[in-house]
């Protein structure tokens, strides 16, 4: 006989589908219910179907407006975590954004006391950006330059030469924008279009391109002995990184100026770049004037660990010895070697 419960007086262990309490699962739902019609027994199911929520996006992608009340709620980390966490806002990114934005500032004040002591000591320094197209070498510029004094630093992005230019000596037109006693230069670009942008488009003859890649070292060479410091980056990306951010361009009417003609034949010609790119690392890559190879998917990474290199570099004084880390992450800044993988 089956045992008697004295509280409910219903049997125990033998309690029918049809008897057992109409309970919830944790989710909500409730459970599947049996029932028989005629000699059959029929589930039916009482689940309610569940609405998929929304994934989480980027804050800087978010549609969501702040109301007075969001504001409030800002006021405490709690009340911030909350708001960021009912709009479907990616919370770790919205950290890593702060730990940015936090570090950049801490390491443009480092940028401002350089500037101070390149104008006091009289230095020279000329900084190369170089890279494939979209690598992000404007936007690195626009953070070193963004808090520097502007009368002791320019940027320079010369247009293509005009037909008196052409004529010229290659460098000569470079050479008239190298900086003076206490100033750095920002090259957007520099001499180098000729070791790879001209010679990959058809801009330059193979003899020019020859000539080039023979004097180079050369006229670092001088421009090294002079005491003018020359730091040469090399923006590194990938092929599939710089397609994503080709079609960020063409979306974005901000950024529509960026589009250009030698953007639709940078993913054609991705390996012709690349050979033309090696060639120049291998015969104007010098110890008086080294490549730096940044690796740049990560744009934010690429713009702090430059600039760490930068203040690592130059001898100014006042250096923090605690709290900042000017030192760059080597596996995002490396010198260049011939066993070094890059992205590109």
């Amino acid at each position: 006989m089956p045992k008697v419960n004295p509280l409910t007086r219903s049997t125990i262990g033998v309690r029918s589908v049809e008897q057992a309490p109409d309970k919830l699962h944790r989710n909500g739902a409730r459970p599947n219910r049996t029932r028989r019609k005629g000699s059959k027994r029929v589930v039916t199911s009482t689940a309610k179907a569940r609405t998929p929520k929304p994934p989480k996006v980027g804050i800087e992608k978010s549609e969501f407006l702040v109301s007075k009340d969001d504001l409030r709620r800002i006021n405490t980390s709690d009340g911030l975590i909350r708001l960021l966490r009912d709009n479907r806002i990616k919370l770790k990114q919205v950290v890593d954004t702060l730990a940015y934005e936090e570090d950049l500032e801490r390491l443009q004040v480092e940028l401002i006391r350089m500037q101070r002591w390149v104008q006091s000591r009289g230095k020279r320094v000329a900084i190369l950006f170089e890279g494939r197209d979209a690598a992000g070498k404007g936007g690195a510029i626009r953070r070193f330059t963004e808090h520097l004094n502007p009368r002791a630093m320019r940027v320079v992005a010369l247009p293509k030469p005009s037909e008196i230019e052409r004529g010229q000596w290659y460098f000569q037109r470079y050479s008239q924008q190298l900086p003076n006693p206490g100033e750095i230069v920002f090259f957007d670009r520099s001499w180098y279009n000729r070791a790879v942008v001209e010679p990959v488009n058809n801009f330059c003859s193979k003899e020019q391109h020859l000539r080039f890649m023979q004097q180079v070292p050369e006229y670092e060479h001088m421009l090294h002995e002079d005491g003018v410091v020359i730091v040469k980056f090399w923006f590194s990306i990938s092929k599939a990184k710089q397609l994503a951010r080709f079609k960020s361009r063409v979306d974005n009417p901000l950024k529509q100026w960026k589009v250009s003609p030698v953007d639709d034949q940078a993913q054609v010609l991705w390996e012709t770049y690349t050979r033309h790119k090696e060639e120049m690392f291998n015969r104007t890559h010098t110890s008086f004037s080294p490549w730096i190879i940044v690796r740049a998917n990560d744009k934010k990474k690429a713009r702090l660990e430059s600039i760490r290199y930068v203040l690592s570099l130059l001898p100014y004084t006042d250096k923090p010895t605690k709290g900042l880390r000017l030192a760059p992450d080597t596996d995002i800044v490396s010198r260049y070697h011939r066993g070094s993988a890059n992205l590109d």
